[in-house]
């Protein structure tokens, strides 16, 4: 079970409908991600590439609210989360490392602009990468995946989530790129304006971009820059 440690920095949120559900699984899939079940609340529905606020069902950590994406599809009875685990401070996501199947957490209201709007590129980063992968499986089941490309950064092969999947049902139109090492077969570089330049000739389709704040600044503006609009680049602002 999870162990108590007293957070002094917990303060009261505002008033909004929350919901305590039970951790059904909790298991590492990478390194630093842990992959989460939980029940679902009766009535509790979202649309893919959506998220909520999550807390810990704890004292001291009840109003500590992180948002995290979920994975799974809308129609399945139980909800799913990926979360990047980050043991060097003692914050929330360090505690969720800690927890186990029975244990609680607090469910807040669904959010998020992230979702499908047409055939486009998908552009994340690390974790960010968890938004889409509700999409790209509720596209995948729908037989509807024809036209989309994934385009996935991450600092070295051990980052990547869910690598497998994400194979099987984007085949050639995953691609995999890594910003600190060079392996046979995969490409060892940044998304930048030029890598944009290289690989995409068409800029007026749709754009699917989510990652680390500095990540998503900076492909956005590129995108902006190369002919995008705002209608078509999707993001979390």
């Amino acid at each position: 079970m999870l162990i108590w440690i007293k957070n002094p920095g917990d303060h009261k949120s505002s008033k909004m409908s929350n919901h305590i559900v039970k951790v059904l699984e909790a298991y590492f899939i990478t390194h630093d991600v842990k992959r989460f079940v939980v029940e679902k609340p009766t009535g509790y529905s979202f649309i893919s590439g959506q998220a909520t606020k999550v807390s810990i069902n704890l004292p001291g950590w009840k109003n500590q609210l992180r948002p995290f994406s979920f994975t799974n599809l809308n129609d399945q009875n139980y909800l799913e989360f990926m979360i990047k685990i980050y043991e060097d401070h003692e914050g929330v996501t360090n505690m969720l490392g800690r927890s186990n199947t029975g244990d609680e957490l607090i469910l807040h209201d669904v959010f998020g602009v992230i979702q499908y709007k047409g055939p486009g590129v998908f552009i994340a980063g690390g974790a960010g990468i968890t938004p889409f992968i509700s999409i790209l499986r509720d596209l995948y089941k729908h037989r509807r995946l024809r036209g989309n490309k994934l385009i996935y950064s991450n600092k070295t092969s051990t980052d990547v989530i869910m690598e497998e999947e994400l194979q099987k049902m984007l085949s050639h139109d995953f691609i995999k790129l890594f910003t600190r090492e060079n392996i046979v077969g995969y490409i060892g570089r940044r998304i930048d304006r030029n890598y944009l330049i290289e690989n995409i000739t068409d800029f007026g389709q749709h754009f699917y971009v989510c990652g680390p704040s500095e990540f998503v600044k900076n492909i956005t503006k590129h995108l902006f820059d190369l002919g995008a609009t705002a209608d078509t680049v999707i993001f979390e602002k």
